[in-house]
């Protein structure tokens, strides 16, 4: 009884928070909500994640965001992408399998016409990027080295609204999450769990920041000024 009492509240929350989305700090473009599943043993894998991996001990599954990393799914497809990430456990993917059976996510897919949906509340923990998932907000884009022009578009809409919300500091690609190795805001408690990632590709990530120079976002602290 206590367990699902806790779940049809922690449920509440996660409703309560859709709603207030679409009213509060509306932004001047459509976010349309698709919900993956965040049950009580997704969530109780979130904190085991955030205190294993990350060193980091709370009650809720949620992060305070200080970076958006953006992907790609490497799936063609809206709906492949979307069942991939919808199941609670990981399926196979051995690599990643060791170190948490938490399947990965993000709060936000961004199909190739462009349109984006949410799939989490902003700010609840998701496992996409190795050492920054305490602290950063993912958007995955379907596709692979072949993303829109219509996908930059949107991935600019988004950052911009995800920086009037929050206090976003850094917008990275997931290819250059290791250049935070060693930096304050690196949290891996093992230095081996490395995995080698191309996404979104240096070319996309040029054309996002160029739209959004006005931000003055910082990017990996290993680029050349």
């Amino acid at each position: 009884m206590a367990i699902l009492t806790r779940r049809i509240l922690f449920n509440s929350y996660l409703l309560g928070f859709f709603l207030l989305s679409a009213c509060a700090s509306a932004p001047t473009f459509r976010i349309i909500d698709k919900p993956i599943i965040f049950d009580e043993e997704r969530k109780q894998l979130s904190l085991e994640y955030l205190k294993q991996r990350h060193g980091i001990q709370q009650d809720e599954p949620y992060i305070k965001p200080k970076m958006i990393v953006l992907h790609w799914t490497a799936i063609p497809t809206l709906e492949s992408s979307f069942d991939a990430f919808n199941p609670t456990l990981l399926p196979g993917r051995p690599n990643l399998a060791s170190a948490s059976r938490l399947n990965v996510s993000v709060p936000f897919l961004v199909d190739r016409d462009g349109t984006i949906f949410r799939l989490l509340p902003d700010t609840t923990f998701a496992r996409h990027c190795i050492g920054l998932n305490y602290c950063a907000i993912g958007v995955e884009n379907i596709g692979n080295n072949d993303l829109t022009k219509a996908q930059v578009k949107a991935n600019v809409k988004l950052v911009r609204y995800l920086k009037r919300r929050y206090d976003i500091e850094y917008l990275i690609g997931h290819h250059e999450y290791k250049d935070f190795i060693g930096t304050p805001l690196w949290k891996e408690t093992d230095p081996n769990y490395l995995t080698a990632k191309t996404d979104p590709g240096k070319r996309f990530m040029r054309k996002v920041r160029k739209e959004l120079k006005d931000l003055n976002l910082k990017g990996s602290p290993r680029a050349t000024p």
